[in-house]
């Protein structure tokens, strides 16, 4: 018997990120139920250079002249550094290449932190948007430096964080919203992927089929955390990862601020819109604040929603492995055993999947739903901070005009247009056929306190 899948466990990136993000959930469970220690990660209060939001923002001279501020981005660093410089190392790689590297990176995500914590831009861009373009920027300027590459390692940082990530993403959200938010979340999706799949590969013809996969699954599910497990689940590259989430966030910034005044002009209801912005719009993060525009029920309604289609994050990535390993890559003739697909099966995601049982059904009942909540309080930036160091990887690793010839001649772009368009309809009728109380009882509010 080959000895090879048992060293898997300790020597290959998936796995690594699975044992890295648990020992963050251990440790910052530990922290929260103990009180023994304070483990969180450094986040940047709101601040404002302009003096009419002077009262509404903290100042950047005074938060940053704080000791707990300074002892939080060293706790931070310190935890991650170590953690993914044992990934590393056990992987066979430079310590003394990565460290050094890394710790650039993180003074990168740094300023990205702090550009994205100014009041305005806080309010209207999340910090993966600068994270891509402040890499971006660098890559398409002055250049990556050789030095700086042993620490771009977009997939490694961004499977650990999905898999802390699993740990918010509650079973117990489906109970809340029940067969409303399965039909909105769990039905519509599945359509919308199959749609811009049929409508990428058949009627565009674009032939470079995992970045079509990617795309649907972008925006159909939650943006670039979808994009990143079904891309590692169909083989996508870089470039493909770089154009889809690319996109994704740009329109995600677009629906985020225009969403809501047209559901407010439409009149419709907040349960009604938040349902639909839970639905349509791809980022969890622009999902609150869309939400939160139309109002607190507007904002519990949509959260809800997002957070019970963030739970097929998992199953669409094993449903992808299987379809590409049984359909899409194999060869004529060709018999495709499991051992073929569980190889290609992206192993993170038992990661994300036991994360989310642990949570739901281990600690949940065993200490409650504050303490949980505040376990992913600490979490939540642990999972910001690797997000942002595999976004800001994405942008040095991209240039321009590798974006541009991935376009293929604006035909993926359209896939993202009539797919979209697509999603917000169909999303609309779900909404409307539960919601609306024509069909079925509107759903008791008192459920989402």
């Amino acid at each position: 018997m080959s000895k090879k899948p048992v060293s898997d466990l300790w020597t290959k990136e998936d796995w690594l990120a699975i044992w890295i993000g648990f020992i963050l959930i251990a440790i910052a469970c530990v922290a929260v139920l103990t009180k023994a220690f304070d483990f969180s990660a450094l986040k940047f209060s709101t601040w404002s250079v302009g003096e009419s939001a002077a009262t509404k923002a903290v100042s950047l001279g005074a938060q940053m002249g704080t000791w707990v501020f300074w002892r939080k981005f060293l706790v931070t660093v310190l935890t991650l550094g170590i953690l993914f410089s044992a990934g590393v190392k056990l992987q066979g790689e430079s310590l003394k290449k990565y460290i050094p590297a890394l710790l650039v990176l993180f003074a990168i995500a740094f300023v990205v932190r702090l550009i994205s914590a100014e009041f305005t831009l806080n309010r209207y861009l999340e910090w993966a948007f600068w994270a891509l373009l402040v890499g971006l920027l660098i890559s398409n300027t002055v250049g990556v430096p050789e030095w700086l590459r042993p620490a771009i390692r977009t997939e490694f940082y961004i499977k650990t964080g999905l898999v802390v990530m699993g740990f918010s993403v509650l079973f117990s959200n489906i109970a809340k919203f029940g067969l409303y938010g399965l039909g909105i979340a769990w039905i519509v999706t599945p359509i919308v992927i199959i749609f811009m799949w049929w409508l990428g590969t058949k009627v565009f013809k674009i032939g470079n089929k995992p970045l079509v996969i990617t795309l649907a699954s972008a925006t159909s599910v939650c943006g670039t955390s979808a994009a990143i497990a079904t891309g590692a689940a169909a083989g996508a590259k870089k470039d493909d990862l770089s154009v889809a989430i690319s996109i994704s966030i740009i329109f995600t910034i677009l629906m985020m601020v225009f969403e809501p005044m047209i559901i407010r002009w439409a009149g419709m209801n907040q349960l009604m819109g938040g349902a639909l912005i839970g639905g349509t719009v791809d980022s969890t993060g622009a999902v609150v604040l869309a939400g939160n525009a139309l109002g607190a029920e507007a904002e519990q309604a949509a959260v809800l929603v997002k957070s019970i289609q963030n739970i097929l994050i998992g199953f669409i990535a094993f449903f992808v492995a299987l379809f590409f390993a049984t359909r899409v890559d194999r060869r004529q003739g060709e018999k495709v055993s499991a051992g073929v697909i569980w190889t290609r099966f992206p192993k993170f995601i038992l990661g994300f999947f036991a994360a989310s049982l642990v949570a739901s059904f281990i600690l949940l009942p065993l200490v409650g739903g504050g303490e949980v909540k505040a376990i992913n309080g600490v979490l939540d930036q642990y999972k910001n901070w690797a997000f942002v160091l595999a976004f800001t990887s994405i942008g040095l690793d991209t240039n321009f005009k590798s974006l541009a010839k991935n376009m293929q001649g604006g035909k993926v772009l359209w896939l993202y247009v009539i797919g979209q368009t697509f999603n917000i309809a169909l999303t609309l009728f779900a909404v409307w056929f539960l919601l609306s109380g024509v069909v079925f009882d509107v759903p008791v509010l008192d459920l989402y306190k």
